[in-house]
């Protein structure tokens, strides 16, 4: 008898744990921000018990319905903007959901290659020598100042600093006394003090080897009529010293000549070359992300295109594993469309722009490229005749295999 009950017991407890299991499990998949459309839908899998609700405001059942297998949420069709939700586990508040509404978007996908030109804002730190001064002795004036690589240097006793020549006639007029400086890292402003050396040339040095532009070539997604704005890349533009997002003020797409593509093969991804001196200015770039450059077109003339035939931005619930396609510049001025297969869609993911996985299929662009290459990151990814995605990385360990992003996110953080 007393086996029978240790036997019911540990089974009891053992279902206790599964069940509270399952609803950890159900819980933690709720994404914790999630991009919608206007008008569209959110379907929420939930467990008996766990309600969503719009926080600090009276429900209204019309736009708010809670059942027991799922939680509805329909959006108003005129409302943009973020709403907070509440899960609720009978009746106690367990995580809180950010949802983003962003207006329905139609777009022209360009899959054009071009010039990027970007300035910092500032000058950026990405190196450090020692400097032999008059004295010919060697010196690290830099040493115990706090500042190191990837930190941007803002102002100069007081001073803006928006490029390197700034720097440098600020550090000359100091005739070799400490100066103050202001640098930035991780967005938090700081403060320190570095005495100049003078050089057996006259001149006056901090031993910091700085930069204050980038430039290379990649491809523009998306062109959105109706307010001219771009997207490109599906990532944003990494400093090659630092490996930290470029801190930009200003910036600029112009048009380029492809001189070369280097076919991708294992362990080496290869790349398209293009020149981007001498060529026209498309437009103007406002923000560098993580999930792409963003910008305004100021010559739609040279996109070569015909802006009046848009598409819809496809929700990432709308997306299909299999057959899709990407367009992309291999040749000079001319645009094509690739086969690609869709092999896995993540969802939820709104933390970084891995939301696909993509496999290049088609054996044209297989015979040019080995599979994706460096350029061809913001080629648009088109299914059903819808936008849902811009290439964005490749797996160095197969170049046929690469990353898509989401189109919704690329749309939030062009809007934002």
């Amino acid at each position: 008898m007393k086996e029978n009950r240790k036997v019911i017991l540990g089974t009891l407890l053992a279902s206790i744990f599964l069940v509270i299991l399952i609803y950890i499990t159900n819980i933690s998949s709720l994404p914790e921000n999630i991009i919608m459309f206007q008008g569209e839908k959110l379907n929420l899998n939930t467990l008996l018990g766990i309600e969503v609700q719009e926080k600090n405001k009276e429900i209204n059942k019309q736009d708010l319905q809670t059942v027991q297998a799922s939680s509805n949420w329909n959006i108003d069709d005129e409302y943009t903007g973020k709403v907070n939700l509440s899960v609720n586990l009978f009746g106690i508040n367990v995580k809180d959901i950010t949802v983003n509404v962003i207006e329905t978007t139609q777009v022209v996908p360009l899959g054009e290659l071009v010039g990027l030109k970007l300035y910092t804002n500032g000058v950026l730190v990405v190196g450090m020598s020692e400097i032999a001064g008059i004295d010919k002795n060697k010196y690290k004036p830099y040493e115990n100042t706090g500042i190191i690589e990837g930190d941007m240097i803002v102002e100069i006793n007081e001073k803006t600093i928006t490029n390197t020549t700034e720097l440098i006639e600020c550090v000359n007029n100091s005739k070799g006394k400490e100066i103050s400086i202001k640098y930035v890292r991780d967005n938090e402003i700081l403060e320190t003090n570095i005495k100049p050396i003078e050089t057996a040339n006259n001149d006056y040095k901090l031993g910091l080897w700085v930069r204050d532009a980038a430039a290379g070539v990649g491809t523009i997604s998306f062109y959105e009529p109706s307010s001219g704005l771009f997207a490109s890349l599906g990532h944003g533009i990494i400093d090659v010293d630092t490996q930290k997002l470029l801190d930009i003020s200003t910036g600029e797409f112009v048009t380029t000549n492809i001189v070369s593509i280097v076919k991708g093969e294992k362990g080496n991804p290869g790349k398209i070359q293009g020149s981007v001196e001498n060529q026209k200015t498309i437009g103007e770039v406002y923000k560098n992300t993580e999930f792409g450059v963003f910008g305004k077109v100021s010559n739609t003339s040279v996109l070569g295109e015909d802006l009046t035939k848009t598409v819809k931005v496809a929700s990432r619930n709308e997306i299909k594993r299999g057959t899709a396609t990407i367009l992309c510049t291999l040749d000079n001025n001319q645009k094509k469309e690739y086969e690609v297969e869709i092999e896995k869609i993540y969802t939820n993911n709104n933390e970084d722009n891995k939301s696909m996985v993509i496999k290049i299929k088609d054996k044209e662009l297989l015979e040019k490229t080995g599979g994706i290459i460096q350029g061809m990151s913001g080629s648009p990814i088109m299914q059903n005749g819808r936008l849902i995605g811009v290439l964005t990385h490749v797996l160095v360990s197969n170049p046929t295999v690469g990353y898509g992003v989401f189109a919704d996110l690329m749309v939030e953080k062009m809007k934002e």
